[in-house]
């Protein structure tokens, strides 16, 4: 952390205060990291997150009167600005691939190593995803079809899709299919540093906050594996 950069602000949501005591441990340890609250249900999340705005928040799953899925829903809905990373027992679940549809930047083990901890959210905290495109597409050839649309929280403009150039659509496509800057690269034989002016350039235009939502949004539109 610079001497003049805020540390990144976060909220811990779990209904094990056990649990909720070793990540703080484990966060307050870093000089760019401050836990500013700690909730035991779905609804104390909801509430803490409206009244402090943490930029990032560790969600679990499965907690007293509100999931995690639905807290994780309502609060990106009204702070799309937000960062939640989902908290799961078993990373190809149902359970983590409804936090991302909901509009969470990724998710973790419980028992993830202190360093992937840290990592995941320094990651998400800087705009990006935490979880590849590639573990996003598995996530949804298990489960895509289990979570009625309705209940979808991504974010994006499907009209956008027009706006779109040619090159940016297929770039969009690929992207769809889980494949990482290096792999678009080879495939359309373009630089890494232009790959990414089109990702970039891509999201924008389909008002999606990072590569996981594109990756969901292709799915909902019905264009992933074309």
């Amino acid at each position: 952390m610079t001497p003049h950069s805020a540390p990144i602000s976060i909220m811990l949501a779990d209904d094990q205060a056990l649990l909720r005591v070793g990540f703080r441990m484990v966060l307050e340890a870093e000089e760019d990291f401050s836990v500013v609250a700690e909730a035991g249900s779905g609804a104390q999340a909801i509430s803490l997150a409206a009244s402090l705005r943490p930029q990032v928040i560790l969600m679990d799953v499965r907690m007293p009167d509100v999931d995690g899925i639905e807290a994780t829903r309502q609060i990106m809905t009204a702070q799309p600005n937000t960062r939640i990373i989902i908290l799961t027992t078993f990373d190809l679940d149902e359970y983590a691939f409804g936090g991302l549809r909901a509009g969470a930047s990724g998710f973790l083990l419980k028992n993830a190593e202190p360093g992937e901890l840290i990592a995941a959210i320094r990651t998400v905290a800087s705009g990006e995803a935490s979880v590849s495109p590639r573990v996003t597409r598995r996530l949804l050839d298990l489960f895509g079809t289990k979570l009625p649309q309705a209940e979808a929280g991504t974010a994006g403009d499907p009209t956008a899709l027009g706006a779109l150039t040619e090159r940016e659509t297929e770039v969009f496509l690929a992207l769809a299919e889980g494949l990482s800057n290096t792999e678009l690269a080879e495939r359309f034989f373009l630089s890494e540093s232009t790959v990414k002016t089109h990702v970039g350039r891509i999201l924008h235009k389909l008002g999606v906050r990072d590569r996981v939502q594109a990756v969901i949004l292709a799915y909902e539109l019905g264009l992933a594996g074309q």
